[in-house]
């Protein structure tokens, strides 16, 4: 198995370098998702390190899916706006991140639910320097026998210099069509904990098992590799405030939703009024 180390300063500059590198070095693997004509998948182990996961440009603009997906995304993870679609009885979702990490629940606990970020925010403040600041998703119990459990599986917290430094540890990531979402959205999470600390934002640092580009979209990946080849380092990437409008049309599209729960809606008009208000 072939791995990679990572180091930028920004966001999207981190995922492109990351992207390409499995593709250029990727050990070729066969995944449980392939047809029988799909390619073998490239697959490396990852650790993608930002130095400085808050400093623009934060956007990719090869990145797969729209802006407003991303903002979308952003509120499944930090506001659980999908969380009523966890009803695997029903085929629905087995989990969301939103709720492993705010609402973990083993069955040993007699229904009560812990909210693992607030109390590694209250650990952080108690202890600055504390390592035992973590959030986990995967729950044994279960996971080994379903049929899609989570790629996320941690999340590490430290203080430095009055900084919040982040870990993520993912079990698999799709690196073309998933990781940069993903690692955008929890750099939010570590941005928002921060704040609610009285700290700055440090450094984040993606690490994933299995950081792989699938077989079955090579052709459409072609596509992504003649930008980044033919576009000059500043067209490859967006500033936040490009977005912003974007953004708050995903947030539009989520109030559209006719089954969201209203305390959830009241959360999402929360954010938008922010972004509205930041324009």
């Amino acid at each position: 198995m072939k791995s990679i180390h990572i180091t930028e300063k920004t966001l999207p500059m981190a995922w492109e370098r990351a992207v390409i590198a499995c593709w250029q070095q990727g050990e070729r693997f066969p995944t449980q998702y392939d047809k029988p004509e799909d390619p073998n998948s490239r697959d490396v182990t990852a650790m993608i390190h930002v130095t400085e996961p808050m400093s623009e440009p934060r956007l990719h603009r090869a990145f797969p899916g729209g802006l407003d997906d991303l903002e979308k995304y952003r509120a499944e993870v930090l506001l659980g706006v999908h969380d009523h679609w966890i009803a695997p009885e029903e085929g629905k979702w087995e989990y969301t991140y939103h709720e492993r990490l705010f609402e973990y629940d083993p069955p040993w606990a007699s229904g009560e639910k812990l909210d693992q970020i607030a109390t590694c925010v209250r650990l952080l403040k108690d202890c600055w320097y504390t390592r035992r600041a973590q959030a986990v998703t995967w729950k044994a119990w279960e996971d080994l026998g379903i049929s899609d459990p989570a790629c996320l599986q941690r999340m590490w917290f430290r203080i430095q210099n009055g900084r919040l430094n982040m870990n993520v540890h993912m079990r698999s990531n799709d690196a073309y069509k998933a990781a940069f979402m993903n690692m955008f959205a929890f750099v939010e999470l570590q941005a928002q904990m921060a704040r609610e600390i009285g700290v700055q934002v440090g450094e984040y640092i993606h690490i994933a098992d299995s950081f792989h580009i699938y077989g079955s979209y090579f052709d459409e990946f072609q596509g992504f590799l003649k930008t980044v080849e033919t576009r000059d380092a500043e067209d490859r990437v967006w500033d936040t405030e490009f977005a912003r409008e974007m953004f708050v049309e995903g947030c539009d599209v989520l109030l559209a939703e006719q089954d969201m729960p209203e305390h959830k809606k009241e959360l999402v008009r929360k954010r938008r009024a922010e972004l509205t208000a930041a324009g």
